[in-house]
């Protein structure tokens, strides 16, 4: 794999301040503001915890691989905790669905909120229960990887815009390695699994998720997933009719879980 910038120190995605790339947020609070994006949705876990997570098939999110574990135990989140809330803005979601199955990739170990090292593989699908067939909610296509220089962006929850998603349309691509992608762009407590967009043939594609909020030469910096892996977490999930264990590619189904608390 090839070393991302030797200056860059991870860290958990609570434990940083913010930077001035967060001013470039926009917040997505009415709904002339999210017309386009309600496919991202709020994915709460348990009861006080959540991620990002976007539709990619009417019965599909996409999220990072972590937001399944829990923090304390190192053991995958029972699916009945999990439920997506499509467009989620000000109290209210133009869909509600729990979770029938949820599934980390293959090749994803969870080691520890604090470890970074499988940043290439933390990317994980939740199956629903229900698919949501609504003229609104388009899931989003995946796309090849940026190159660096790109101009992407990001749709995403956090700890303090909670209530609504923001966009940051644009922001840039520092450095690309085997699987993972170093951004400017804005990360913090909620934006795990959040989709970073690149604009392909005159539309958003998803070309990353993000993972981690670092630390780059005194600056705050974000990782990603690129989401070339997506394809084999399908087939993965897809041949898989029983729940597994394990710390990494195993699928839960809709029965018992724990909570978690993950930035």
């Amino acid at each position: 794999m090839r070393r991302l910038l030797p200056a860059l120190i991870l860290s958990t995605l609570a434990a940083l301040p913010a930077a001035g790339f967060e001013s470039a947020l926009k917040t997505l609070s009415t709904g002339n503001d999210s017309r386009g994006w309600e496919a991202v949705g709020r994915l709460n876990i348990g009861t006080d915890s959540f991620c990002t997570g976007t539709l990619i098939a009417p019965d599909l999110v996409l999220t990072a691989g972590h937001c399944l574990f829990n923090r304390a135990t190192g053991q995958m989140v029972g699916a009945d905790q999990i439920e997506f809330r499509a467009g989620w803005r000000n109290g209210r979601a133009v869909a509600y669905r729990h979770a029938r199955r949820a599934m980390a990739h293959p090749d994803y170990r969870y080691q520890g909120p604090d470890r970074f090292d499988r940043i290439s593989w933390d990317l994980a699908l939740i199956e629903l229960d229900q698919p949501i067939r609504l003229p609104s909610v388009t899931p989003f296509d995946l796309s090849s990887p940026p190159e660096e220089g790109d101009t992407v962006g990001v749709v995403s929850y956090a700890h303090d815009r909670a209530e609504a998603p923001a966009l940051q349309k644009a922001c840039g691509v520092l450095q690309r390695g085997e699987g993972v992608v170093l951004m400017d762009c804005a990360a913090d407590f909620g934006s795990s699994g959040a989709p970073v967009f690149a604009m392909r043939g005159g539309a958003p594609r998803i070309v990353s998720v993000v993972s981690a909020k670092a630390e780059l030469r005194g600056e705050i910096v974000s990782l990603g997933a690129l989401v070339e892996g997506v394809a084999d977490l399908r087939a993965a999930l897809g041949s898989r009719t029983a729940p597994a264990t394990g710390t990494g590619g195993a699928a839960v189904s809709s029965a018992g879980g724990a909570k978690f608390l993950r930035p």
